[in-house]
């Protein structure tokens, strides 16, 4: 009887450890997105308090722990890679990165992708964090690849740091990356990628002992170890001043490398607005001188299609005028041939073609391409006065009384 109630009591904490297994894993996943955020926030805020006295480079402890930091974001619960034999492979997050980031603007995804000292998927995705921090577009490429929430599905489990709302923390704390100046070697001994990176956090659990305490830690300690001894009794214990004196030291200390910290990055504020400035004007200066480029081509454009209409008004009133003469000449051998067909034949062929030269000396066709037509007007009264005169000598013969009929 007593066995039952035991299996009985056994049947229903296994009956109820299903759901209890599920909180449980959900808890965990939790916490460790949380503890990996909050030490990428205090790695980053380390990297900037450094950057304000030495260069960052390979050799920095501090840059070493964020690119594990980061590495260690980006692989939370990275899906394999499944095989034709159904065997699922493990993948680097450089797998992911290479895809989501194709979108960015002067990517530098092809140039990793042609290294050749880097050969492993791991190693690329090392060589492309330290390029995006030198390039200042490490945020950039962390925004673009989040857009793309297809692609990032399609590589992440469920509770991925990418896929929840620390990624849009992510993202923002990165910013702050920009305002430092890296310098990586892409040889070196960091890009091996036959060893996990490693996280340090030790530089982030620093216990600071509250101003409340009665006792310091060494007190503390020496209490614990000489239990019973009158050595530790609170009247051996220091004053609450020097804590206090201590902590002050440190928030100085802390405002101290703060104040560096901001004016480094108000001299590199400054630097970029004095470029951007000369770029403006630059700028605005070039767009002038095309502008009055623009205009002048305009005028010249605008005379020349003048020059141009003026000059086919003057060739066609050449053109008027010649057809006159043409027909004007027709007109005048025919009325010769017709009072005298004998004699006045070659004469009147003679008087036409010096009336046809004498026209065509006159016309100012040539003048008018070079751009003197200017004596059309003249130059009409002129033909119509010689071919009155003309049409006039037949008649003044024929009613001459001097003149007989042969």
């Amino acid at each position: 009887m007593a066995s039952r109630s035991l299996r009985g009591l056994g049947g229903n904490r296994g009956g109820g450890g299903g759901g209890g297994r599920k909180s449980l894993s959900a808890r965990n996943a939790a916490v460790e997105r949380r503890n990996l955020i909050t030490v990428c926030r205090f790695s980053v805020k380390t990297l900037i308090d450094r950057s304000c006295f030495e260069t960052i480079d390979d050799s920095s402890p501090e840059f070493n722990n964020f690119a594990a930091i980061l590495e260690q974001i980006l692989s939370h619960r990275l899906k394999g890679q499944v095989t034709w034999f159904g065997y699922e492979s493990p993948r680097s997050f450089w797998d992911y990165i290479r895809v989501a980031c194709r979108k960015v603007s002067q990517n530098c995804i092809c140039s990793i992708e042609s290294m050749e000292n880097v050969s492993s998927s791991r190693a690329k995705g090392r060589a492309w964090i330290r390029v995006a921090l030198m390039e200042k577009h490490l945020s950039e490429y962390i925004s673009t690849a989040l857009r793309d929430f297809k692609t990032t599905r399609r590589f992440y489990e469920d509770g991925a740091i990418v896929l929840g709302e620390e990624a849009n923390m992510l993202a923002g704390m990165l910013l702050g990356l920009n305002a430092i100046d890296f310098s990586f070697c892409l040889k070196g001994e960091g890009l091996d990628g036959n060893f996990p990176a490693v996280i340090d956090y030790t530089p982030y659990l620093k216990f600071t002992q509250s101003s409340d305490s009665i006792s310091s830690d060494e007190e503390e300690l020496r209490t614990l170890g000489s239990s019973g001894s009158e050595s530790s009794t609170p009247e051996n214990v220091g004053p609450p001043f020097i804590m206090d004196e201590n902590s002050w030291f440190n928030k100085c200390k802390r405002v101290k490398q703060k104040y560096q910290l901001t004016l480094e990055q108000k001299g590199y504020l400054e630097e970029l607005l004095r470029l951007r400035e000369n770029q403006l004007s630059e700028s605005v200066a070039q767009n002038k001188i095309l502008l009055q480029r623009i205009e002048d081509s305009d005028l010249a454009h605008k005379l020349e299609k003048e020059q141009l209409e003026y000059i086919i008004v003057e060739l066609q009133d050449q053109l008027k005028s010649c057809q006159s003469l043409d027909q004007l000449s027709a007109e005048v051998s025919l009325s010769q041939t017709s009072l005298d067909p004998g004699q006045s034949q070659g004469d009147g062929k003679q008087d036409t073609l010096n009336l046809i030269s004498e026209g065509k000396e006159d016309t100012p066709s040539l003048l008018g391409l070079c751009g003197s037509l200017t004596s059309v007007a003249s130059y009409k009264s002129l033909t119509s006065l010689k071919s009155n005169d003309y049409l006039a000598s037949p008649t003044t013969e024929m009613t001459s009384p001097g003149l007989t009929p042969s």
